[in-house]
């Protein structure tokens, strides 16, 4: 499995945390319907399936770790970036394996893919601030 193939995981989870953000459905509903309607080649569906059943699952431990680091409301955060910094913040307390640079440089990278002009500026120190706080590599 390559790292190409975790990104991918991660991309497609980011959309599907997007629309779970938005929509409120369940964590189910919403991987199938990722699963009946996109190309799923190449991703590391496990991963996957990790992501978009686990950052639900843990979305309010998730956010009381993200929210002393923003600057507003959770829910004036923009909802893209939103998933992309649940998706960074449960890397970082959870995956004790992927590297902190691994995960924010990720971040980052779906920050310029489908976040804000600037956004990757924002998503970047709020993960820097709590990898900090998380981890001491």
């Amino acid at each position: 499995m390559t790292e190409g193939s975790r990104h991918l995981a991660r991309k497609t989870a980011v959309q599907a945390l997007y629309q779970w953000g938005l929509t409120e459905q369940s964590a189910d509903d919403i991987e199938n319907h990722f699963i009946n309607d996109h190309d799923f080649a190449g991703v590391d569906m496990a991963y996957f399936h990790h992501l978009v059943r686990n950052v639900p699952l843990y979305h309010q431990e998730i956010d009381s770790r993200l929210a002393p680091y923003i600057d507003r409301s959770m829910n004036l955060v923009d909802p893209v970036e939103l998933a992309i910094l649940r998706i960074g913040a449960y890397e970082l307390e959870f995956e004790s394996t992927i590297p902190v640079r691994v995960i924010i440089d990720e971040a980052v990278e779906l920050s310029k893919m489908f976040g804000a002009e600037h956004g990757f500026r924002f998503v970047n120190g709020v993960l820097d601030k709590v990898a900090a706080e998380l981890r001491s590599e």
